[in-house]
Parts: structure tokens; C-alpha cells; sequence
């Protein structure tokens, strides 16, 4: 299994200590826990996409790039691009210019958003979200895989003259994650293209999530797509990660945040059901206990879901220096353990993005194209099932 830490950089108020970070500080520190998490052997790290509430992550772009300028090996990523409510030519610019920036490690994940006060500040019609996703995704991946390009569409104006974007990526287009939280929809556009799929696996009991990854995983063998590239990622929770010596140690030291933190979060239809530290420990996603716990809960998840990508998101309004204190016990004491269970071809030499950075040596064949290559071979060789 490979592991990324993911900040969807929210800016909070400690709710025992009352303690809050500037805004500057916080955005800084998101830079420093990547740096750290490469020295510490991290797969990738992912910066959220938020225009409402209590984030300071409305420009990822941005944050990723600062990131890209003080680490050569981590992938980047994002968590999720809210694609439905931007402009996918700005998009195919501006994540290019980080794929260049950091020479080929950028992977982007795009979804809807979970935050319905978004459409309306874009001046978008939530009716449209899943409408407006499928046909922006359309435009993006022929912009990074085509030049001169012409299109037209419902809900953005035609390109009628041919267009190019630049820069253009680094070596081909970047691969394209799909996030899916609560609805088939998602899990199914993934599946209609061919890309790989991340569930939030965030608040809902875990068997709603599986429903999401066998939708998938259904509809991916209906569009006669090669199952070697079928890769699932999975997030930890939003009560996020906390390790001490035992599983009882950890519940009466986070125990308090996470459950005030719970309590303080009031949004319909997106508020976690455990919540109580016992509850969630037990039954929940949040990752919190002792290494042996922890490692015991991914690897059951794992059995579940069969995902390759762990994501884990620090408690950030805890002090930052006991961040980076559970971000280096979660690499030594967790990571080879899961790894060593739970192998995976991810970014490794099989699966072709894993050849893609100039970190690893090499930046041909063009990824994308590979994949579209095994895609049409193994329909071709298929004919008669699908």
C-alpha cells in the first residue's frame, strides 16, 4: 500500500485550548509537514479545495506549488479539485505549471465538493453539480491530451478557434483521480473513463463506502477496462490520525478535541455518526489508537475496500510540533507494517505513471497513452464479454 498525507488546510480554533494559529503560520506549516513527510518516506501529499467554511484552502494551486519548491520526490496531489465549479481551461494551465514546477509528480483528484455554499458564490446552480462535473472533465482531459483543440458545450462558452493550453505537463497528461463521497455518480464517471477512484471514506459507516467502490468496480468491468489499472484510494476519517503508546492512552488524549471538535460541527447531512472516541474507534474510520490498533484497522479496511492509496490528515488544531511527532511515529511504527500486508503495483514499475517523474529516472512513454493503449487492447481482446 502507498500512503499520503491529505490537508484540506481547515483553520480552527484548538476546542479545549481555545488556541488558533494565524493564517500565515497554518499555511506555512502545511508546507513544512510535506517537506517532512518526504524526508519520512510519504507516497504523495494532497492539499484539499474549499470556498466556504472554516478552510483557508480556496487557492490549492498555490499551496502546491510552494510545496513543489522545497521537495523533489512526493507526489502531489489534490483533495479534490471542486472541477465543477471552475473554469477547466484555468485548471489544465495552472495544474500543468505545478506538474512542470515539480517535473512530472503531480496527480490530480477531482470531484464536485461536499460544500453546497460553493455553487451559489461561483454563481452555479447546484441542480447542475454532477452535470456541470461530467462535462468540465470532458473539456480538461482533451485539453491536457489534445492540441488545438475545438469544443463546445451546456455550460461554459464554445472554443471555436483552436486552443492549446500551456504550459503543457510534463510528460503527457498528469493522471486523473476521481473523489466520490456520497453518491454513485462520481464512482461512475471514473469507471466510464477508466480512472482510478478515491472514496472519502470520512464519515459514514464503512459499508456505504463499499456500495461506492462496488458500483465502481461493476461499471469499470462494463466499460472493458484493463483491471491493472483499477486503483482505489481511501481517506481515514475526519476525527483524522492520533497514535500513543496504547489504544487508551490515544482516547484520553485526542478523546476530548475530537469529540468537541465533533460536537462543534453542525452541517446536515455531513456530520459524522460516531460521536463519541469510542464510538469512532470501534466502528469508525478516524485512526486513533495504538501503532498495533492502527495498522489492524487499515488492514481491515483494506480486506474491505482492496484500496492501494491510504490517505491519513493530521489533527491540525493540535500544537504543530505534535503533528509532526505523530507524522514521524505513524512512518516508523505503522507504514512498513501495512506495506508489508498489503503490497500494491501502484507508482511502482508495472503500473506506467510509476515511471512518469523525473524523480525516478524517466519520463517516457507517455503515460496516458499507455494506459488508453491497455485499455483498447484488453476491450479488443474481450470482445465477446463486453
Amino acid at each position: 500500500m502507498k500512503f499520503q498525507i491529505l490537508d484540506i488546510i481547515p483553520h480552527l480554533k484548538n476546542p479545549i485550548t481555545g488556541q488558533i494559529v494565524s493564517t500565515a503560520e497554518r499555511l506555512n506549516q502545511v508546507v513544512e509537514t510535506a517537506r517532512k513527510a518526504e524526508e519520512l518516506g510519504y507516497d504523495s501529499f494532497s492539499v484539499g479545495e474549499r470556498h466556504a467554511g472554516e478552510f483557508i484552502s480556496s487557492s490549492p494551486t498555490t499551496v502546491l506549488a510552494a510545496i513543489a519548491a522545497v521537495t523533489s520526490r512526493i507526489r502531489l496531489q489534490s483533495g479534490v479539485t471542486v472541477l465543477s465549479v471552475l473554469d477547466p481551461v484555468r485548471v489544465a494551465e495552472d495544474y500543468a505549471t505545478i506538474d512542470q514546477l515539480s517535473r512530472g509528480r503531480l496527480e490530480l483528484v477531482i470531484g464536485k465538493g461536499n460544500e453546497v455554499l460553493q455553487y451559489p458564490l461561483f454563481g452555479l446552480s447546484l441542480d447542475d453539480q454532477w452535470d456541470l462535473l461530467a462535462e468540465k472533465y470532458g473539456l480538461l482531459r482533451r485539453l491536457w491530451r489534445e492540441e488545438n483543440v475545438i469544443w463546445s458545450g451546456r455550460f461554459r462558452s464554445a472554443l471555436t478557434e483552436e486552443t492549446t493550453t500551456t504550459p503543457r505537463p510534463f510528460a503527457g497528461s498528469p493522471r486523473i483521480w476521481h473523489g466520490s463521497a456520497t453518491t454513485l455518480t462520481s464512482a461512475a464517471l471514473a469507471a466510464q473513463w477508466g480512472d482510478p477512484l478515491f472514496t472519502a471514506n470520512a464519515i459514514q459507516p464503512r459499508e456505504n463506502y463499499k456500495v461506492l467502490l462496488d458500483h465502481y468496480r461493476a461499471e469499470y468491468e462494463r466499460h472493458g477496462h484493463d483491471p491493472r489499472h483499477q486503483y482505489v484510494g481511501s481517506g481515514s476519517g475526519a476525527g483524522g490520525v492520533f497514535i500513543a503508546d496504547t489504544t487508551q492512552e490515544a482516547k484520553r488524549q485526542f478523546g476530548p478535541v475530537y469529540e468537541a471538535l465533533t460536537a462543534g460541527r453542525n452541517v446536515p447531512g455531513n456530520n459524522s455518526p460516531f460521536r463519541d472516541i469510542d464510538h469512532a474507534v470501534a466502528e469508525g474510520p478516524a485512526l486513533v489508537g495504538s501503532p498495533e490498533q492502527v495498522v489492524d484497522k487499515i488492514l481491515s479496511y483494506h480486506e474491505l475496500y482492496g484500496h492501494d492509496l491510504q490517505s491519513i490528515s493530521l489533527p491540525t488544531t493540535l500544537p504543530f510540533a505534535q503533528q509532526l511527532e505523530i507524522l514521524e511515529r505513524f512512518a516508523l511504527d505503522v507504514i512498513p507494517a501495512v506495506r508489508s500486508a498489503a503490497p500494491t503495483t501502484l507508482w511502482e514499475s508495472a503500473d506506467p505513471y510509476g515511471r512518469r517523474p523525473e524523480s525516478v529516472g524517466a519520463t517516457e512513454p507517455d503515460a496516458a497513452a499507455a494506459v488508453e493503449r491497455d485499455h483498447a487492447i484488453h476491450r479488443s481482446n474481450n470482445a465477446f464479454t463486453h
